[in-house]
């Protein structure tokens, strides 16, 4: 019985808060207001002496007159010459299989640096120690197409997948300023200035560009044809024939180690206006784009 007289009160009282506390109870009610400061002082939580209240913070690092904790243990430089190392941004397979489904790449010539950034699916920025293209082994076992195609860096397993199929991959170095007019041959065209010499690969990367394993552009044909071979074999597909290929021509096509584009030779001065090709006469010229 006094359960529901109770129950009946609280339903007719108002709901308490600080709004109406005071008119419930009957006394005026003041609500405690704290100073600016931490305490209700006034000096803004910042108190009387030392380097808090002025405002006079230790730099990071330091430890009060100690030797700092980067200081007491040996250095590994991990990113010793980080903004000189070359870069590769990758491209893998399946990319490059949708690619060529996607009719952006013509299988029926050779492709290369030009033809991949050509496509708007890929890019790099030389100007960030981008080099070229690092073909990955993602797709691998999706891979079909036959082509000829010219990467910066690939492994095994990405020579193994283009051979498998009778393609043929060639791993080749450009420099920085043969990558500005490989990436964008229009805009270079257009400059009217003569096509530059390639570079040959600095000294750390000569070993690789010139290793048959690697397929390198400055290699040994014959130890690219030995080493197509072991590869076949270690895993486990028959190497197919190139010479007896139809597109034999196509899939032998090279570049010479001082050339740029494919069918122009160091030296020439491309007119898009007139559709014409200006080829030096002077022998010294010549021999100065030829070396």
């Amino acid at each position: 019985m006094g359960s529901e007289i109770a129950l009946a009160m609280m339903r007719s009282l108002p709901r308490l808060s600080l709004g109406n506390l005071p008119k419930v109870l009957g006394f005026n009610y003041k609500e405690h207001k704290r100073g600016r400061g931490q305490h209700g002082g006034d000096k803004h939580g910042s108190g009387n002496k030392g380097s808090k209240q002025r405002q006079n913070y230790m730099r990071l690092g330091y430890e009060t007159g100690n030797n700092p904790f980067y200081m007491r243990f040996p250095n590994e430089p991990y990113y010793k010459n980080h903004h000189l190392r070359r870069q590769y941004p990758p491209l893998s397979l399946n990319s490059l299989q949708m690619m060529i489904d996607t009719d952006r790449l013509d299988i029926t010539k050779p492709i290369d640096l030009a033809a991949i950034c050509n496509t708007g699916l890929y890019d790099i920025t030389p100007n960030m120690m981008e080099f070229g293209v690092h073909l990955t082994d993602e797709g691998a076992d999706k891979f079909r197409a036959k082509v000829n195609i010219e990467v910066q860096w690939a492994r095994e397993p990405v020579i193994a997948a283009i051979e498998r199929n009778g393609g043929v991959i060639t791993t080749a170095y450009y420099d920085i300023h043969s990558l500005f007019a490989l990436r964008r041959p229009v805009k270079f065209f257009e400059k009217g200035e003569a096509i530059p010499r390639r570079m040959l690969p600095p000294q750390d990367a000569i070993l690789f560009y010139t290793g048959a394993e690697n397929r390198g552009y400055l290699a040994d044909p014959e130890k690219v044809s030995w080493e197509r071979l072991v590869l076949s074999q270690k895993y486990g597909y028959k190497l197919p024939v190139i010479e007896e290929d139809p597109d034999y021509p196509m899939l032998t096509e090279r570049k010479d180690p001082r050339q740029i584009f494919y069918g122009l030779e160091p030296g020439w001065v491309v007119n898009l206006r007139d559709k014409t090709i200006l080829i030096p006469k002077d022998e010294e010229l010549r021999e100065f784009y030829r070396n």
